[in-house]
């Protein structure tokens, strides 16, 4: 929480718990050259999707695995590898540049990879709709201070530590320490930090590695062979630094384990951690009840009277902004500049409340004067500073559109929290009961000349049987007329609103041909 909202939400429960940061002995199932991919067994209900570009190869392009973290965040930080950040080299001076400029490009996938092979690999990124999780080879072991490669020998420095002679000290420090073979990145927060808290960060971290190569070579694929930390270790490792008041646990188990945790990891830390022993729910005492259902809905609206609705696809988002209600004081384009400029802050922290990821695209209220425009544009750079989460964003476009990305490692918070409505398959809609009637009128038409009896049963719901026996009466009568048999119309009230079927009879078994909404034939069985 931040200034009394809540800004960052993180979900975990026992039965569906985080997988990013998990290490497992594989076996590959597919290897897909046309798509430079390959699926994965590591014993999970779906398979894990390796990319090429996700395998390590000593004698390939290992840039991309050892760019520097900028942020700290939960799930993207320093212990991955961030698409975003930069790579600056560390521990081997010249000979770095000279080795990585030579390096050759990845090799085919084809080549690296065969059906049957048994890997090491990590989780990356946790399931997402109905993907399996993406994994790595190049796995790293993330600690309070440090994160561990054991396959690069390289040293990364935190974009975050900015002082020259503070990122000197370090890089000298962990090349001191490191053993050969391995690299480290140095995160944020080790910024000042001696150098026995350092040694003992990585002992730490090398120990672990050491049992889970111990535990690879006995056990065979698939199987796991590391669990990450929880969602509480990893929060109180990952978010609790200097610029955090307090951590307040509302589980007296919880918080013995994290005050355990602590004291051996973060002992600096101890005062910051209390246990909430208040009436009320947590969250209700600190209002995240509300943000957090202010955040499951489709529109939000600004204090000014206006609003914006957000709209999440599988793969893009579209935010759209309205004046609503708010019609201004002077003219038009002050208007329209206001409501821009406090949806832009909405909709950055709208974005890192619900963990939007993805292609993100914002329909601002089109504003005529280019200095206006370039206003909004700084500001949702501004605003999105605080932001964990990689983001690149591109001008304004003459319609008015800015097209922007936001780094996505886990689920949505919608996602997560919400599941598709059973009644309409996701959609978000029904057909109309008119169209229904239009749809039955041609399921008639249709199928009427392969029933033989004098008498044709029409089942649907009771709302649509209601609507052909009223106001559709003439267009039943007319086909009675016309095709000299009688309709009999029944509501069932166990049949969704988009079902129904045309029938000889009742209980018959035999139908014209069982039909029913199409969108609707799960949802109705």
């Amino acid at each position: 929480m931040e200034n009394g909202n809540t800004v960052e939400l993180y979900i975990e429960r026992k039965k569906d718990r985080g997988l990013v940061g998990n290490i497992y002995k594989g076996k590959v199932l597919r290897v897909l050259p046309g798509m430079q991919a390959a699926f994965v067994d590591v014993g999970l209900d779906k398979a894990a999707f390796l990319y090429v570009s996700d395998i390590y190869t000593p004698e390939g392009d290992m840039t991309h695995f050892m760019k520097e973290p900028e942020d700290d965040h939960l799930d993207e930080d320093d212990t991955k590898q961030n698409e975003a950040a930069e790579f600056e080299p560390g521990g081997s001076g010249n000979q770095d540049k000279e080795r990585h400029a030579g390096s050759v490009r990845q090799r085919p996938i084809e080549d690296l990879l065969s059906e049957g092979q048994e890997i090491l690999v990590q989780v990356a990124k946790d399931p997402i709709g109905t993907k399996g999780c993406r994994i790595t080879t190049n796995i790293s072991l993330a600690g309070r201070h440090l994160v561990y490669m054991p396959f690069i020998d390289h040293i990364g420095i935190s974009r975050r530590i900015t002082g020259d002679q503070e990122r000197h000290r370090l890089r000298d420090l962990v090349s001191k320490l490191k053993p050969e073979g391995g690299g480290f990145i140095v995160r944020t927060v080790a910024e000042g930090l001696n150098e026995k808290k350092l040694k003992a960060d990585m002992t730490l971290l090398i120990n672990i590695w050491k049992q889970v190569t111990t535990q690879a070579e006995k056990l065979r694929a698939p199987t796991i062979l590391h669990y990450d930390l929880n969602l509480s270790f990893r929060a109180t490792r990952d978010l609790l630094t200097a610029d955090v008041d307090k951590l307040i646990i509302d589980d007296p188990d919880e918080f013995d384990n994290i005050h355990h945790f602590i004291k051996n990891y973060m002992p600096g830390f101890r005062q910051n951690v209390e246990l909430y022993s208040g009436d009320e729910p947590i969250f209700d005492y600190f209002s995240v009840e509300m943000d957090l259902n202010r955040a499951l809905g489709r529109k939000v609206w600004l204090k000014s009277g206006g609003y914006i609705i957000i709209d999440q696809a599988e793969a893009l988002t579209a935010i759209d902004v309205n004046t609503g209600r708010y019609v201004g004081k002077r003219n038009l384009e002050e208007t329209i500049l206001k409501t821009n400029l406090e949806a832009v802050r909405e909709i950055a922290y709208q974005l890192r409340l619900r963990n939007i990821g993805g292609i993100i695209i914002i329909d601002f209220i089109d504003m005529e004067r280019e200095v206006n425009r370039e206003r909004i544009f700084n500001a949702l750079q501004e605003a999105l500073v605080e932001d964990r989460a990689k983001t690149n964003i591109l001008k304004i476009s003459d319609f008015g559109l800015v097209e922007m990305t936001r780094k996505r490692v886990r689920e949505s918070l919608g996602r997560t929290l919400c599941e598709p409505c059973f009644y309409c398959d996701g959609k978000g809609y029904l057909k109309s009961k008119t169209t229904i009637c239009y749809e039955i009128f041609r399921e008639i038409e249709r199928e009427i000349k392969n029933l033989h009896t004098p008498v044709i049963h029409v089942n649907c719901h009771p709302e649509i049987a209601d609507l052909l026996y009223e106001e559709e009466g003439e267009t039943i009568a007319a086909l009675e007329k016309q095709y000299k048999k009688t309709l009999v119309i029944r509501g069932l009230v166990y049949f969704h609103i988009e079902q129904y079927e045309v029938i000889e009879k009742p209980g018959s078994g035999h139908s014209s041909s069982g039909k029913r909404s199409q969108s609707h034939k799960n949802a109705s069985k």
